[in-house]
C-alpha cells in the first residue's frame, strides 16, 4: 500500500520539530555551572547563598544561570522576604540530567565495560578540545 505523501511529510516536520527542541533543550543545558545548578535542587529548593556554598562560581555568574534556567521554565522560585528560593520546575530534566551524568561517569571511571558503539564519550584516544 502507498504511503500518504501528505502523512510522509507530516511525520517529517514533526521529526524535525522534536530534534529542534531537543536541540534547544542541550543547548540550554550545555553549560557545565547550569548542570550543577540544576544537580544542586536535585534535592529541594536553595537561595543563591545556599549554591554558591556548592557551586565555585560567582554570584552574578549564577544569578545569570538561574535566570536563564528560570525562563525556560526549567526553574521556578519563589520569594521569602529578601530571599529568592529556586526549585526545579521540570522533573524530567533532572532526570534527563541525572542519567546522562551517572553514564558518563561510569565511562570517565572505567567502571565496568562500555562496548565503543554504546559510549556516550569518545574513545579516550579520539578526544578533542
Amino acid at each position: 500500500m502507498p504511503q500518504d505523501p501528505n502523512t510522509s511529510a507530516s511525520a517529517a516536520a514533526n521529526a524535525d520539530a522534536v530534534f529542534d527542541s531537543v536541540a534547544e533543550l542541550f543547548g540550554l543545558l550545555s553549560t557545565p555551572v547550569r548542570l550543577k545548578i540544576i544537580g544542586a535542587l536535585c534535592h529541594g529548593e536553595k537561595n543563591v547563598s545556599q549554591m554558591l556554598a556548592e557551586i565555585d562560581t560567582t554570584q552574578p555568574n549564577i544569578s545569570q544561570h538561574l535566570a536563564t534556567l528560570y525562563r525556560a521554565g526549567v526553574l521556578g522560585r519563589r520569594r521569602d522576604g529578601t530571599q529568592i528560593y529556586y526549585r526545579l520546575q521540570s522533573e524530567r530534566v533532572a532526570t534527563l540530567c541525572r542519567a546522562v551524568c551517572t553514564q558518563v561517569a561510569i565511562e570517565l571511571e572505567g567502571e565496568g565495560e562500555v562496548l565503543p558503539h554504546e559510549r556516550l564519550l569518545p574513545a579516550v584516544g579520539a578526544r578533542t578540545r
